[in-house]
């Protein structure tokens, strides 16, 4: 699956993507990542990617031209949906997530400043996605999240396609706590269940735990 983001900061996704799951899917030649720096689709000698918003306002509107010009140098490449990442958006979760991980590719354009003029979203973009409602500076970190969550659900990038059944939130009710050795520690001992050796026992744990998580997190909902 190839991502391609279109961003003022191409320097930052190297580093994330180094490493963990999806940094393997990528040196496996499985996931390819693309970043392409807004600005050398400008033609004016400052580079300008941005300008002040028409009827008045604080901040500055990231201009269309550039965008434009970008999604469409890429599109040859990557026939996946453009996505802009705005509040106003569907929000991300693991459907979401698996269904995009059907797809191609992936263009995604980050926003910066007071957002993209809105000729992109309405001429040029065929999804928007959310991933919570807080504010962040820009689109990049929302775009990290994306690639993750979608990267990870592409076959092969996982190396063992069993776990990813098991995700958090892939099926109700989510996950169940976790433990590992030592089976004491500082007093705190591992529930007795999982070292009984009886795997349909601590399989009914398990579920019985997860529905427990879901329906704590759904009253939390409820109630925020």
């Amino acid at each position: 699956m190839r991502f391609d983001v279109v961003t003022i900061f191409p320097a930052m996704f190297g580093p994330v993507f180094e490493h963990g799951v999806v940094g393997r899917g990528i040196d496996r030649g499985i996931i390819e990542l693309h970043t392409h720096d807004l600005r050398e689709h400008t033609h004016d000698r400052h580079r300008q990617v941005d300008d002040v918003p028409f009827g008045g306002g604080p901040g500055m509107v990231i201009k269309p031209e550039p965008v434009f010009e970008a999604v469409e140098s890429i599109r040859p490449h990557n026939a996946g949906p453009v996505v802009l990442l705005e509040p106003w958006g569907e929000r991300l979760d693991q459907r979401l997530a698996t269904e995009l991980a059907a797809e191609p590719g992936l263009i995604i354009v980050c926003g910066r400043y007071e957002g993209i003029d809105d000729r992109v979203r309405t001429a040029l973009a065929t999804r928007e996605i959310s991933i919570g409602d807080y504010v962040l500076s820009g689109g990049e970190i929302p775009a990290m999240v994306l690639i993750d969550a979608v990267a990870r659900l592409v076959p092969g990038v996982v190396g063992d396609p069993a776990s990813l059944a098991h995700d958090s939130f892939s099926d109700e009710p989510a996950g169940w706590p976790q433990f590992t050795r030592p089976a004491e520690y500082r007093g705190l001992a591992v529930p007795d269940v999982l070292l009984s050796g009886d795997h349909a026992r601590i399989e009914r744990w398990r579920r019985r735990q997860a529905v427990e998580r879901s329906s704590m997190h759904t009253k939390e909902l409820k109630e925020s």
